[in-house]
């Protein structure tokens, strides 16, 4: 996904550069903003299928196609204007601004880990007996866009983040296209992630044996392709929750636990040769998630356990 965003916005920025020199320095800013959000990206493409499953298999593109929609409004009419105003008034408050979102996707990250280790469900599940198709419908709808309204924000606080040096007009740039790129690739994805049994229905009844092969394999990987994106969204929201949070924590002069990361990291890569880079890498991502695990546990904690403490002291 990463390397497929970056090319994307590079695509932009080949066509910008006809435009305007300006628009050219846009196109750099939001291919390299585009590629320090796409853990971000993984997430929401990961999270967002879960939000059409157990509709009636006609209403699923028109589903996607209102959440695109309203993710479009979200980064577009809501985030960005707010971020513009956020990076011309107070810029210092932007590592505050992904500090909270990394640490929502880390709470978000290790309830679902809990729940899977069999804690208490919040929430609708999947499971529930659906018994108003429309308020269903409506409901799951709805839950998705908030859901894209913080993954976006998370998107564009990055991406801010990265272009905080630049004109005005370029910032407004780089957000607007690194919004769009973002919204329909993540929700392309989702599009053709969702409707893959349809194409294995449709192949497997054609008379072409290879044919009827394919989509007797599509319509089989389809629940472990669903059960590896909950599991690939569950690890990238600790992932990216985590390493926002030690970043944050190194910007606001806290060194202590990125500087240990960053020492693990280079002795992964010392140690193991031609495959530092991707070990390297692949170490300090474990210790994201563990932080994002750890903080979101803790977090958990407190959202759960508050309410109710208020209700026993009540009485």
């Amino acid at each position: 996904m990463p390397g497929g965003l970056v090319a994307l916005l590079d695509d932009i920025s080949v066509i910008a550069r006809t435009a305007a020199a300006s628009v050219d320095d846009i196109g750099i800013a939001a291919s390299r903003a585009g590629s320090k959000a796409a853990g971000v990206v993984i997430d929401d493409a990961a999270v967002t299928p879960g939000y059409v499953t157990g509709l009636k298999p006609a209403r699923e593109l028109p589903i996607i196609w209102k959440i695109t929609k309203g993710s479009l409004k979200n980064k577009l009419l809501i985030l960005l204007p707010g971020a513009l105003l956020l990076s011309w008034l107070l810029p210092q408050a932007i590592v505050f601004v992904l500090m909270a979102g990394g640490c929502y996707l880390s709470f978000e990250g290790a309830e679902k880990v809990m729940e899977k280790l069999g804690g208490e469900k919040h929430g609708k599940t999947l499971e529930d007996e659906i018994e108003d198709p429309v308020a269903f419908e409506k409901a799951r709808t709805s839950g998705a866009i908030r859901t894209d309204l913080i993954l976006s924000a998370e998107i564009m606080a990055i991406t801010l983040n990265e272009v905080a040096a630049e004109t005005l007009l370029t910032r407004a740039g780089v957000l607007a296209a690194v919004g769009i790129a973002i919204t329909f690739v993540v929700y392309g994805a989702v599009a053709l992630i969702v409707k893959m049994d349809d194409v294995g229905l449709y192949l497997a009844e054609k008379s072409s044996s290879v044919a009827q092969a394919t989509g007797r394999f599509l319509l089989k990987a389809m629940p472990w392709l669903l059960k590896a994106l909950s599991l690939i969204g569950t690890v990238a929201m600790l992932w990216v929750g985590g390493g926002i949070i030690l970043h944050g924590l190194h910007e606001l002069g806290l060194y202590g636990p990125s500087d240990v990361a960053h020492s693990l990291e280079h002795a992964v890569e010392v140690a193991t040769g031609g495959l530092g880079g991707l070990l390297g890498w692949a170490t300090y991502a474990a210790i994201s998630a563990l932080v994002g695990l750890v903080v979101g546990f803790v977090i958990a904690q407190i959202v759960h356990r508050l309410p109710a403490m208020g209700g026993r002291s009540a009485h």
